[in-house]
């Protein structure tokens, strides 16, 4: 495994730096390297992971002191006696964890009327695991925002006990080693002064209390598998790699713990016809001769329906019509982007002996024929419909 770099030459920030100072660092750098503006890219992923590392203990007044006097040993979690923060799993999960808390950028729970509050775990009561589950939408549902129903397994209350772990006709009781704190405390001397060693309590392992009848259910873990169906309420405009974080529908905590949350992961489907391109939606359209050469009024498919489409006399293949508010909603603001319709001019394979006779009497017509310095590439095509 490589060393770990130091956190504040991750956040590029000095070992004097302000608490505003490494907010905003972490902020830039954390929008620069998110999962949602760098899909697929590891790279991006395990940088975003190590600056929310890093700014998780910078920004804790508690852990940045530990670590500027002892290093990453004073806020790993592997024997330091320094209470044990344990980084050495900090995965994406925590890392997402830690941007949505801090209210950055992509936050999901602001669409929904939430906010970014940040939830006090107790030494009796740990926190149930998170979720992860990923979400396919057709581009139909991206463009008009849909709700879903997700059956999932996950770990619910135990019914019989509540979620207490104790048989219904007993009461746990307060550890008698720790007294009900979960944790043990022992201090010790040092050339560098006095310390206190926090431990979890090997006894009730960190509950403060003991329970001697556990429930037959959940055999005292307060929780059982369950299912559960969840609504999901998407909005419009969303693209793959975005998230949205479900607060407390993930894993029930052991023993009356607060549930972690569902993230739901955004997959777009193939499309059989349209290909996105931000809020844009291309499609290609095959017409006949006659129809490029005379115009014509045709009916094309939309996200939303079908509309009509006024195609020019003298269209040539290639061409690219725009169809204005026809694309996918904005996600960060108002408006709707277009459907580009690519002209293609359709040439037949098969011909009659007749039909084979009309096209050979057209093909000596001079009006018929392309002039010189008409032929124009994708590209100048792409510029005269977008102006650039």
């Amino acid at each position: 495994m490589a060393a770990k770099r130091d956190y504040y030459e991750v956040l590029g920030v000095p070992r004097t730096a302000t608490e505003e100072e490494i907010k905003k660092a972490y902020r830039k750098l954390a929008l620069q390297y998110h999962p949602d503006r760098n899909p697929g890219d590891k790279e991006a992923e395990e940088k975003f992971k190590e600056i929310a590392e890093a700014y998780a203990v910078l920004s804790d007044p508690e852990k940045r002191q530990r670590y500027d006097r002892f290093g990453h040993a004073g806020v790993s979690g592997s024997g330091s006696g320094f209470g044990g923060f344990g980084f050495e799993d900090f995965d994406l999960t925590d890392a997402l964890r830690t941007f949505m808390e801090e209210g950055f950028g992509f936050d999901f729970g602001e669409f929904f009327g939430g906010g970014s509050r940040r939830r006090g775990r107790t030494q009796r009561q740990q926190r149930g695991s998170d979720l992860q589950i990923k979400l396919k939408l057709s581009l139909e549902e991206i463009a008009s925002g849909v709700t879903k129903k997700i059956k999932i397994k996950k770990y619910v209350r135990c019914d019989e006990c509540r979620g207490s772990g104790a048989s219904p006709n007993s009461q746990p009781t307060t550890c008698p080693v720790c007294r009900g704190s979960g944790e043990i405390r022992q201090v010790s001397q040092s050339i560098f002064g006095q310390f206190v060693n926090i431990r979890t309590c090997h006894q009730c392992h960190g509950e403060g209390r003991i329970i001697s009848d556990p429930c037959p259910v959940c055999r005292g873990e307060g929780r059982v598998m369950g299912e559960r169906v969840i609504e999901v309420h998407i909005p419009a405009g969303v693209a793959s790699g975005n998230y949205i974080p479900l607060r407390g529908e993930g894993h029930v905590g052991r023993k009356g713990g607060p549930a972690g949350d569902l993230i739901v992961f955004i997959e777009e489907k193939k499309h059989p016809i349209f290909e996105r391109h931000g809020d844009d939606v291309l499609m290609v359209l095959p017409i006949s001769f006659p129809q490029a050469v005379l115009g014509d009024t045709v009916e094309v498919p939309t996200l939303t329906g079908r509309a009509r489409l006024n195609i020019a006399p003298g269209t040539q293949s290639g061409k690219i019509l725009r169809m204005r508010n026809k694309g996918i909603p904005h996600l960060h603001g108002s408006g709707i982007g277009d459907q580009l319709v690519q002209i293609e001019v359709y040439v037949p394979t098969k011909l009659t002996g007749e039909e084979k006779k009309k096209i050979a009497e057209l093909k000596e017509m001079d009006s018929l024929k392309p002039r010189k310095g008409q032929h124009k590439n994708i590209f100048e095509r792409l510029r005269e419909t977008f102006n650039i």
